[in-house]
């Protein structure tokens, strides 16, 4: 297979493709000649860009806005749609269950393969069932509803159910420990917890209830712990507390009102980590989410009511609550998964997209490396043709996972199209449409609606070099403040800058116009004066043929301020030795220069990653340099980190 470079443009819309474009429309009807001149105009002009695309989208509204943007209180207080009132329930379900009751809304598939689909109108009659259920427990519009579940039905069902009362949904992973779950429940004041027996990962059960019992006796907000029956383990029961899913619901049936809200009211709470310090709770409105979900499935994915829609997540990471509410928002059918992607054989996400005629997939670049290890022979079998547009995000690419996913799961047909921003927008920054060429590895440019820029030191624009990615105006979705801690939301994205949004991450331009993300600016290693991202080392790295995985860091050195320390898994055919890591170094210097010679190159069993699949650079630099761990909730494979060595004297280099 020939190889990518990062440069080609590897991709064009066909006339077809373009022609039948949700984006195409709308720009067609305001007199839009060029994708590129839609995202001038929707930075400079974001309150004309919003009204008028959340108009093509169809959002209905109970009462419409008086003022789309009201800034009066500054960029970081930004408030949207202000008057109007709204619910993401009803245009995400409440419509398609009356209008296309018998359209599929959601198929899942277990770890065991089992498998079940739902109609919207027997999603609707679940949802109703549930809601009335909460607001018999006593819950009211703004109360804070945790979710540390697997990725079943049920949990889409009562996600629903939450939003529809307009109480306030708080996701955590199913992955995480007691301690982890319990900060994050204090912090958003959890009155009821929605959780399960266990779940099922690798053909083995994996407790859950035990870890949510030990997290609620440090607790004391939450009143009620409704457990689903998923693996029937017994489990320790607290009857002043507890109560079986089937019991909490009953027999209650028939249809429950969706509450009328303000389209500032809050719909969720999602908590990311930094490196260090407790968790932060990003908080999402109704208006905000509905409107950057709708707008991003719709133009950027091109989603339709007849299309499958498959990313590869977690309901604790934002990609989750946003494939669910986006989907669904155009009446198409959600797909979830319980499993592993590469369980019980390396051609399980295939066998799934054949089986239910996906057409599209979501997936992070570390889950592509991982696939493409075990050999084109796993995907080869397995029939694609359902595929139309592939998506990704979490980090990142490399040239070669990039191309391999493109023509070896895309056959050169599909689009990849790259978004990347964060929980803290609930969407992306930069991204792409499928009616744009695309580079390798690249993004197509900003957000649409979205005033993105690439800026230096001094907050002023710069192309063709790295620098920070910032963003000049609000945002609907961005989130309003962190939950109890405004002076840290503060601190985060506006001490930098005034009135800038500085999001942390290093970014470029190219000559061609097109964007790329070159990593975490608190990732970014500076050795002899020459500041880079990790990211731009480990895609070297990954083109030498002996390396499956990379991560790169930056360790202190006392002339050279910072030198490269890499950590590679190696494939298959290949065993560490010093002949191999002296190679990769060469590789490195090779395409980098003399001043980027990895110091230590080390051959390792794994990289620490997040259930989302992305490396955490920042555990590994920790380990690493023998500092304490900090915040390791995130991380699924936390046993990992003992195979990451101590530093070695030779480290600090010539």
């Amino acid at each position: 297979m020939k190889a990518v470079e990062a440069n080609e443009i590897v991709w064009r819309p066909t006339q077809e493709q373009v022609e039948r474009a949700n984006v195409t429309r709308f720009m067609k009807a305001q007199g839009i000649g060029s994708y590129p001149e839609l995202l001038q105009r929707s930075a400079r002009e974001i309150e004309w860009f919003w009204q008028a695309a959340l108009e093509d989208l169809g959002v209905e509204w109970y009462r419409r806005y008086s003022t789309i943007l009201d800034a009066a209180a500054g960029f970081p207080w930004a408030r949207w749609f202000v008057g109007g009132q709204v619910n993401l329930v009803h245009n995400c379900l409440d419509r398609h269950a009356a209008g296309r009751p018998s359209a599929t809304a959601l198929i899942w598939e277990g770890d065991d393969g089992e498998v079940r689909r739902l109609s919207y109108g027997e999603l609707d009659r679940q949802v109703c069932a549930l809601a009335s259920a909460l607001a018999d427990a006593g819950i009211q519009q703004g109360d804070s509803i945790g979710f540390y579940m697997p990725m079943v039905p049920e949990l889409v069902e009562a996600f629903l159910a939450v939003a529809k009362i307009g109480a306030v949904a708080v996701p955590v992973f199913s992955a995480f420990g007691p301690d982890a779950l319990a900060i994050r429940l204090q912090d958003a004041g959890v009155k009821l917890l929605f959780t399960s027996d266990g779940c099922f990962r690798r053909g083995k059960k994996i407790p859950i209830k035990q870890s949510a019992d030990s997290a609620l006796s440090a607790t004391p907000t939450v009143e009620k712990v409704v457990v689903l029956k998923r693996t029937g383990a017994e489990v320790q029961w607290n009857a002043q507390r507890d109560v079986w899913w089937e019991d909490f619901v009953g027999s209650r049936s028939g249809p429950a009102p969706t509450a009328v809200l303000e389209a500032e009211a809050r719909c969720l709470i999602i908590y990311t980590s930094g490196t260090t310090g407790r968790p932060k709770g990003t908080v999402h409105t109704h208006g905000g989410v509905l409107a950057q979900t709708a707008k991003e499935l719709g133009y950027y994915f091109d989603v339709v009511a007849e299309d499958r829609f498959f990313w590869l997540t977690d309901i604790g990471w934002m990609m989750g609550p946003w494939e669910i509410f986006g989907v669904l928002f155009h009446g198409a059918a959600c797909m979830i998964f319980e499993g592993a992607p590469d369980w019980p054989k390396p051609d399980r996400l295939w066998k799934m997209i054949a089986g239910h005629r996906i057409t599209h997939l979501g997936i992070s670049p570390t889950a592509v490396r991982m696939l493409l290890r075990a050999g084109n022979e796993w995907v080869e079998p397995h029939d694609l043709s359902s595929l139309r547009i592939l998506g990704s995000t979490g980090e990142p690419w490399d040239p070669e996972s990039y191309g391999w996913l493109f023509r070896k799961v895309g056959r050169e047909q599909c689009p990849v199209i790259n978004i990347s921003g964060g929980t803290e927008v609930m969407g992306c920054l930069v991204g792409c449409a499928p009616v744009y060429p695309l580079k390798s590895c690249s993004f197509q440019g900003p957000g649409l609606g979205m005033d993105v820029d690439v800026v230096d030191e001094a907050g002023n624009p710069v192309r063709g070099a790295v620098g920070y990615l910032a963003m000049r105006k609000p945002a609907p979705s961005m989130t309003r403040g962190f939950l109890n801690d405004n002076e840290r939301y503060l601190s985060t994205y506006f001490s930098k800058w005034p009135e800038i949004w500085y999001h942390g991450d290093w970014a470029r331009v190219d000559g061609d116009g097109f964007w790329y993300i070159e990593g975490r600016a608190d990732d970014t290693i500076k050795t002899a004066g020459k500041r880079m991202g990790p990211a731009e080392i480990e895609a070297v790295l990954m083109t030498h043929p002996a390396v499956a995985e990379a991560a790169a860091i930056g360790v202190p050195h006392e002339i050279k301020g910072e030198v490269v320390v890499c950590f590679v898994v190696l494939r298959q055919d290949f065993r560490p030795g010093p002949a191999l890591t002296e190679a990769i170094s060469d590789h490195v210097v090779a395409a980098l220069g003399k001043t980027v010679r990895p110091a230590d190159v080390h051959c390792v069993e794994g990289l620490p990653k997040t259930r989302s699949a992305k490396i955490v650079r920042g555990a590994i630099k920790r380990r690493y340099l023998g500092l304490p761990p900090g915040d390791l909730s995130s991380v699924e494979n936390v046993g990992i980190l003992d195979s990451i060595p101590a530093p070695r004297e030779e480290a600090q280099g010539d």
